[in-house]
């Protein structure tokens, strides 16, 4: 199943306007303003000015908030997105409740208590935008993240993407019996995505501490419904139909 482009020039503008280019662009004006970000639970929320308002926008990352705020514009951040900023991009630092800048150690603590999938979850994360493929929640289609081969305005969601590790027991709780893979099949095939299954290998290292990513593999899964009918050899078909 190939990208499917919202009308008619979508695909020429995602071509003259690369999400590489946008997020690097983005890059350089959080580090120029030395943007923070404020952990609140689950999320960081982060204040920016309307040049940033459409970086954020065109790159897709975070959602905007309404505040009673005229001269600021606020977004909420997950963790996986502030810390893809803070960690990989080095573009945003964030603090906490104490108003003090959190080092890499303490934001993968905070992350990781707020999340016991967390490493997994950041590890896939991380793994598509570094491919430059644009990564949003998939909570309302029963998985992971939905990924975007540009902005969502001009393509629809190409894969469905549920993020599984080995090893974790039943953390995970998913495609752990064939109804699971049926009705997720079911469900991704109604609504046009391919279902990917990201299959994160740790080698026998623990998560204590960020590093622990750089020995963490990657495996992808294609997972698709097997049709009769697409797959029959219709020669023989044919030949037994005339007997």
């Amino acid at each position: 199943m190939g990208p499917r482009w919202k009308g008619k020039g979508s695909e020429a503008r995602a071509l003259a306007d690369p999400m590489s280019k946008i997020v690097s662009e983005l890059k350089s004006s959080l580090i120029q303003s030395d943007s923070r970000g404020l952990l609140s639970g689950c999320y960081v929320l982060l204040g920016v000015e309307p040049e940033q308002t459409e970086l954020l926008n065109r790159a897709c990352f975070g959602r905007p908030i309404v505040t009673a705020q005229k001269d600021k514009q606020w977004f909420q951040l997950s963790i996986e997105e502030a810390f893809y900023l803070c960690y990989n991009l080095r573009c945003l630092k964030i603090v906490g409740e104490d108003e003090h800048v959190k080092n890499d150690e303490e934001l993968w603590k905070y992350m990781t208590s707020k999340k016991e999938t967390f490493p997994d979850l950041f590890k896939a994360y991380s793994y598509f935008r570094t491919q430059n493929w644009v990564v949003r929640s998939g909570s309302q289609y029963g998985v992971d993240f939905v990924a975007y081969r540009h902005h969502p305005a001009l393509v629809h969601s190409e894969y469905a993407v549920l993020v599984l590790s080995e090893g974790d027991g039943n953390v995970n709780g998913r495609l752990r019996v064939w109804s699971d893979f049926q009705c997720t099949l079911r469900l991704c095939g109604s609504v046009a995505k391919t279902l990917l299954a990201v299959y994160i290998n740790k080698h026998g290292v623990g998560a204590a501490s960020p590093s622990c990513l750089e020995s963490y593999s990657i495996e992808e899964r294609l997972i698709t419904r097997w049709s009769a009918e697409q797959s029959r050899d219709e020669r023989t078909v044919t030949e037994i139909g005339t007997n």
